[in-house]
């Protein structure tokens, strides 16, 4: 499940279960069960939206190490947009 926030892909995290369960209501749903570890990818513009959108797996943003994710965070965001809006992140 990737993650867009303020209006770029930002975040990944794994799904390792779906459960089905009834509300209070008896309505039937699903539960998603994350694992419990966030990862950075490397930031790509997306709109936000509602519902579920699939990735391929080579449109799918690359993950960041420790040490970029890091530098990358430290950033200001207008730079940090800047830089990926001229393709050097």
């Amino acid at each position: 499940l990737y993650w867009v926030i303020r209006g770029e892909i930002a975040a990944r995290e794994k799904i390792i279960a779906i459960e089905p369960f009834r509300d209070k209501d008896g309505i039937g749903r699903c539960r998603l069960v994350m694992q419990p570890k966030v990862i950075a990818v490397s930031p790509r513009p997306m709109r936000p939206f509602q519902g579920w959108r699939y990735l391929t797996a080579d449109s799918a943003p690359s993950d960041l190490t420790k040490s970029s994710a890091a530098s990358v965070a430290s950033m200001p965001e207008p730079m940090r947009r800047e830089l990926r809006d001229l393709g050097l992140l």
